[in-house]
């Protein structure tokens, strides 16, 4: 299994270096936006860390780790004053299994229609994306898990649609040299199509006759399936825990890079967090991360913990991502 895991790490790591062009298109896009304050504050290197709910994104074999049953939300303002959510419920089943539940959004604020020569509609038109996974996973050793996420997605501008599903799998291999390996590979599914009653519009043929209507036809883009593997380890004192990850990333639909990021801890309290995202991707855009999170224990040993982080975009708005977690 270490051996497998080596290759595959070291395949993607050398194809950094030999990247071939292949940046376009895909449906779907916002399943490409990081989810987790945590997780986005190590730069979105979080495949072999997979500790929070945040994980039903990265790698769903995380939730089979968690012992306490745990409730996640998430917020940010994105790019455009377009609002980012991520929910997630996580529920341990006996000493090696999980199930989760997780829902994203992406949505705007209604806009105006306009249309050639008529600027002022008075009408308004809304935009969005959403999709609802459900996750389970299990410890097949005490080193090895391996987790599922299906996911139903759905996006949407005013009446035109379209809408499919996905897979997720992840696996986490704690080795016995010490260090944590991760693999995932995300939103594996058939191609998606936009349609819907905005796409139906009157022909006039050669016959004139100006009550025949037709469906025009747009194409089919394919996910952003994603692949990714990760390595981390930590190196704990008394009261402080230094953790470091990296993640090789090989997206269908761009270059391949690398995330890197690190976590210092203080009594499993207070948290510091930096990294950099999209490292040798060509025309990189998300830069470096800087973020931190609070533990704090409540009643009946519940806990909260809330996490931020700030992320540099080389050329659009800086984001700032918030996230409050949950566990009993």
């Amino acid at each position: 299994m270490m051996g497998f895991y080596h290759k595959v790490l070291l395949l993607i790591v050398l194809s950094t270096g030999f990247a071939v062009e292949k940046t376009g298109t895909s449906a779907a896009k916002f399943l490409s936006i990081g989810s987790g304050a945590k997780a986005v504050g190590m730069g979105g290197a979080f495949t072999s860390v997979a500790d929070d709910a945040s994980t039903m994104y990265w790698n769903p074999s995380g939730i089979a780790r968690m012992d306490r049953m745990g409730f996640y939300v998430e917020h940010s303002i994105w790019l455009a004053d377009i609002n980012y959510n991520f929910m997630g419920f996580t529920l341990p089943v006996g000493n090696s299994s999980a199930w989760g539940l997780n829902f994203i959004s992406l949505s705007m604020p209604e806009m105006n229609v306009t249309r050639y020569g008529e600027e002022q509609t008075g009408e308004t038109f809304r935009a969005g994306s959403y999709a609802i996974g459900a996750a389970w996973a299990i410890n097949l050793t005490n080193r090895f898990s391996i987790g599922f996420n299906g996911k139903y997605i759905r996006e949407f501008i005013s009446r035109s649609y379209a809408s499919g599903a996905a897979l997720d799998v992840g696996t986490l291999f704690n080795t016995i040299l010490g260090p944590t390996l991760g693999m995932s590979i995300t939103n594996f599914g058939p191609k998606m199509q936009m349609g819907g009653p905005d796409l139906l519009i009157n022909v006039d043929n050669v016959s004139n006759n100006s009550n025949l209507n037709s469906d025009l036809s747009t194409e089919k883009f394919n996910l952003p399936l994603v692949m990714r593997v990760g390595i981390s380890d930590t190196f704990n004192s008394e009261n402080v825990k230094f953790l470091w990850a990296v993640d090789a990333v090989s997206p269908m639909d761009n270059s391949e890079y690398l995330n890197m990021g690190c976590e210092l801890s203080f009594i499993n309290r207070v948290y510091v967090r930096a990294g950099a995202k999209s490292v040798f991707m060509q025309d990189r855009e998300e830069l470096f991360t800087l973020g931190g999170g609070l533990n704090l224990e409540l009643f009946s040993n519940q806990k909260i913990q809330m996490d931020y982080v700030y992320e540099v975009m080389r050329y659009l708005n800086d984001i700032h991502k918030f996230s409050i977690t949950f566990t009993n």
